[in-house]
């Protein structure tokens, strides 16, 4: 033993006091850092909602998506997978899709609408898309829900779709809005990611046509984004510069919601 760090004994009283001394400062300090924590709580929760989430946290979520939409490039890709990877795939989510009658048919689908600026709105059907260059690709389909799958999709690039269908010399907009027939379900997307080389307008899935609860005959496929953003049965396409809607937006959810 050594003498360079020697022992200090005090006396039990003293002892005592400066225990209890340094236990109250304890105690206060945690005290003042849990009301702090619970005034911010409170905060928070009674703060002015900004479609069903109060604004600070609405705040973070925009803030999150222009980080988002800042990595978003066409260089950017989601990973690709072998056939050997696809999985089972749920129909999760039938928002905006009618029910079969009793038979089982389907209900009718008389193609989809297109609209935007300087666009005569007009009535395209699946035969417009598939005279599209075909694309393939297996990726990861990603829900909100924390779960992922793999699936293989076959479509045409929304990117092609756009420099068929807009107008010539038409400059692109700022977003897309797509929606079910009637708009019972409906997306807003950037058009930074509208326009991914991974962005599809799919017919088939798993080298199969789409079925109804899977959104035939034609559905969006993104997977730069989760699957709340993946739209069934393509009823609306409209371009435009303001900032559109969304339904999972509207339920509290972050707009861009990127992966």
């Amino acid at each position: 033993m050594t003498n360079r760090h020697p022992q200090i004994v005090l006396p039990d009283g003293e002892l005592q006091k400066d225990l209890h001394k340094k236990s109250r400062r304890g105690f206060l300090l945690a005290s003042l850092a849990a009301a702090g924590a619970v005034g911010a709580y409170k905060a928070v929760r009674l703060s002015a909602d900004d479609n069903d989430v109060p604004w600070p946290q609405r705040r973070v979520l925009d803030f999150n998506g222009k980080l988002w939409r800042s990595y978003v490039d066409n260089d950017h890709l989601m990973p690709s997978y072998s056939a050997s990877d696809i999985g089972f795939l749920k129909a999760n989510g039938q928002y905006g899709l009618d029910e079969e009658d009793d038979q089982g048919n389907q209900p009718a689908w008389d193609g989809f609408q297109l609209q935007g600026p300087g666009l005569k709105p007009i009535t395209l059907q699946l035969a417009d898309v598939q005279s599209l260059p075909h694309h393939q690709m297996i990726t990861k389909f990603c829900c909100i829900e924390g779960w992922s799958v793999v699936q293989q999709w076959t479509g045409a690039r929304f990117a092609d779709f756009t420099r068929k269908f807009l107008p010539p010399g038409a400059s692109p907009t700022q977003y897309v809005y797509m929606a079910t027939d009637g708009e019972d379900y409906y997306v807003g997307l950037d058009m930074k990611s509208a326009l991914h080389p991974q962005t599809l307008l799919a017919w088939a899935q798993n080298g199969k046509p789409l079925t109804y609860e899977h959104g035939a005959p034609l559905r969006l496929i993104i997977p730069v984004k989760y699957g709340i953003k993946n739209l069934k049965r393509i009823g609306l396409i409209r371009y435009t510069n303001q900032r559109p809607s969304d339904y999972w937006y509207e339920q509290g959810y972050d707009w861009f919601a990127g992966l």
